[in-house]
Order: C-alpha cells, then structure tokens, then sequence
C-alpha cells in the first residue's frame, strides 16, 4: 500500500465527516436526488468521453493509485551489474539462463533480443515504441481520473441549476424552498467533494506511477544497450545511477 495516498484520503474524509457531525449532523449532507446527479451525471459522461474497455479498467486503475508494484531501483541496477559481469567474462550467450528466470518482461524481452544478435538500433527502437506506448495507456488512465474531476464539478452546477429553477417555481409553497435548496448546495458540494478528494489527486498520483515507470524502464534499456556493447560493469553501473537523486545512489563497488 501507498501509504501516503492512503493516509491523505482517509484523513480527508474523517476530517470532512468530522466537521459535519459536529455541526448540524451528516445526515443533513446526505440527498439523494444530489448524489443521482453528480455521481450517475459524471460517471455517465464518463462513459460518453472514454472507451468501454478504458471505463472496465476504472477500478483497477484506482488500485494501482492505492496499491502501486513497487520496483526495487538499486537491486535492479545491482542484478544489470551482474549481469554486464557475467557477459564480460563468459560472453552475452551466457545469460541466457538467467534471461528465461527473468520476473521484469520489460528486461526478459530486451535481453532476449540481444542474446539473439539483433543490432542494438533494432533493440532500442523497439524498447522505445514499448516504453511510449505503455506510457501513452497509463496517461489515458490518469485522464478519466482528471476528466472526472471537471465534470463531477460541472454536475454540481447543473445540480445547482436545477435546485434554483425547482425553488423559484415553488415560491409560492414554504415547504418546497428547503429541499430545493439542498439540491441546489448539495450538489455543488457533491462535485467539488468528488473532483478535489478522488479525481484530481488520482490522476495526479497516476501521472506520477507513469514517470516513475518509465524511469524504471529507461534503466532497463540503457543496462541492456551496456551489456551488448560490452561496458564495463563500472561504468554500466555509474550510467544508471545518474538517474537516480544524488542521495539514492548507492554503489556496489565502494
């Protein structure tokens, strides 16, 4: 778990409920016709703007923002390391074995080429079209987190438009002005809740997944790109580390 993520919604939320109990009770925020609005309005025009096989991957999507894969950054540096060790001293062939017990599918497929001759052009502008394309589906992801930002907002003002028009048609009657009127705040409340607790944050944190992603995967590709060419583990291990903040870097060979 991203504890961070976790903490700050959970904090949010008790913080929220909190102040609402003790005022005038949570059941005074609670409308229903205000949640049929903002809650079905932008999830439906969700629907409308993204994809079905984009809208299935919502939950999952969520869970990532949650509950990231964690990538051990140094241990995968250490194990290109090995690995720039090993070809140096027995030859590329010589990690076959070790590329068919490979968990990182990005790495497994990069090496495999390699091992298998292809010139490191090939290599690298395969990686590259991976690299882009995965980064290009993890964007459209963090997209209906922030689209769903803007529109739950714009539901709460429609929901506010309708709440003024059935309270201005109902002057006449005292007892409608109160629920009109809920509908009218609580909508808008709804939507902001909505955009700034789950959409925005979401899609930032997405954003963010998706950078650290491709770093990772930008590793992977310059570790492979040294090891075909025969760096030395050193400089290999060096090149790599330049990607990581000044007080990450941790070198094995000190």
């Amino acid at each position: 778990m991203d504890l961070g993520t976790v903490i700050g919604l959970v904090l949010i939320l008790a913080l929220l409920f909190g102040a609402m109990a003790m005022g005038v009770g949570i059941g005074a925020y609670i409308d229903i016709p205000s949640v049929l609005i903002v809650i079905g309005g932008s999830i439906g025009a969700l629907m409308v703007a993204f994809k079905p096989s984009q809208m299935k991957k919502f939950t999952k999507v969520f869970m990532i923002a949650i509950k990231p894969g964690e990538e051990d950054v140094l241990e995968l540096i250490k194990k290109l390391v090995e690995f720039a060790t090993k070809a140096r001293k027995e030859g590329i062939l010589a990690l076959e074995n070790d590329v068919n017990n490979e968990e990182n599918e990005f790495l497994k497929k990069g090496l495999s080429m390699a091992i298998d001759g292809s010139e490191p052009d090939t290599i690298r502008d395969l990686l590259e079209i991976e690299m882009d394309q995965t980064s290009t589906r993890h964007k459209a992801h963090a997209a209906i987190f922030a689209t769903w930002a803007g529109l739950a907002g714009a539901m709460g003002m429609i929901g506010t438009l309708i709440g003024l028009v059935a309270m201005l048609l109902n002057m006449a009657d005292p007892s409608a002005i109160g629920p009109s009127m809920a509908v009218a705040l609580l909508t808008t409340m709804y939507g902001a809740m909505i955009g700034n607790i789950f959409g925005a944050p979401i899609a930032s944190v997405l954003n963010i997944r998706n950078d650290d992603e491709t770093i990772v995967k930008q590793i992977v590709l310059e570790g492979i790109m040294s090891i075909q060419a025969g760096d030395a583990p050193r400089v290999l291990e060096a090149k790599l580390l330049a990607y990581l903040a000044p007080t990450e870097r941790v070198s094995q060979f000190d």
